[in-house]
């Protein structure tokens, strides 16, 4: 049976004690949020039972430079099993109720080999809605079993990125905001250039999502097609840090794309650097 993209709280309630069924906290704050907020004592107060942390800042490349890059499968998978996540099992990844973020955990998961991967519709929120139970501190369980290997055929480098841009050969989608796409606005992250990657497309992420969840296939595929994007060609993913792109990527998936792949430097890498072209 085809692992689906998402379960319903209903759903995950009735199977929640299923042996080969994980859940993972997956909630990240967007960028600037951190002064005002603190996520790991939100995590601490209410969080779906025995579900773990996947912290993805934590779970990041830190010799880069640049935000939420991915990290060295040995490294990821050492989290993992230090978490006590199993790679064989039927994962589900939450986050607040806004589906920001834990499709990047969905497309982490993947990318390092974990075949059932499904993303909790409504996130937090429609838990709570539904009124099932919440637990509170920190949750501790017994080292897993945890194996990773990274598929680098769904990640774009730099090099890959400005060839693409130069000569085509597939549509790069930036999901971040119109007027941060328009340059109208700073970037939240200090030290970045206003402007987009020459000859990209603009799907701002939040116009794809719903209740936690993504939109009807049928509006999916207007908003895409009013972008200029053509879903049977080959599309590059890209945002401010590499997240919320992979909701157009969960988008495009739901809609039955394959060659869909993440610029997993985004903006943060391209809008950081002076010898590369931006459009405006």
């Amino acid at each position: 049976m085809t692992t689906p993209l998402f379960v319903s709280a209903d759903w995950l309630h009735e199977h929640y004690n299923d042996e080969e069924l994980q859940v993972m906290d997956a909630r990240l704050l967007p960028p600037g949020m951190e002064a005002v907020r603190d996520v790991q004592a939100e995590y601490l107060a209410a969080h779906l039972p025995d579900a773990p942390y996947f912290d993805i800042e934590a779970l990041s490349d830190h010799t880069s430079p640049y935000p939420h890059m991915l990290p060295r499968a040995e490294a990821f998978a050492v989290a993992m099993r230090e978490l006590g996540i199993s790679s064989d099992k039927h994962l589900i990844v939450y986050d607040e109720g806004n589906l920001f973020s834990a499709p990047r955990a969905w497309w982490m998961l993947h990318t390092f080999g974990v075949s059932r991967v499904s993303i909790l519709a409504g996130g937090l929120q429609g838990w709570k809605a539904a009124g099932y139970a919440l637990a509170t501190g920190p949750v501790n369980l017994p080292e897993s079993e945890f194996r990773a290997h990274a598929d680098d055929s769904r990640v774009k480098r730099l090099t890959d990125v400005l060839l693409i841009s130069h000569e085509g050969g597939a549509q790069i989608i930036d999901a971040r905001a119109a007027n941060r796409f328009n340059a109208e606005v700073d970037e939240p992250r200090p030290g970045l250039h206003r402007g987009h990657i020459p000859n990209s497309l603009n799907v701002p992420w939040n116009t794809l999502v719903e209740q936690g969840k993504l939109k009807p296939d049928d509006e999916l595929r207007r908003l895409f097609a009013d972008a200029g994007v053509d879903i049977s060609r080959p599309v590059v993913a890209s945002c401010g840090s590499g997240v919320t792109a992979v909701v157009l990527i969960l988008a495009l998936t739901a809609l039955g794309v394959r060659d869909a792949t993440l610029y997993d430097g985004s903006w943060g890498e391209w809008g950081s650097r002076d010898d590369l072209p931006i459009a405006k």
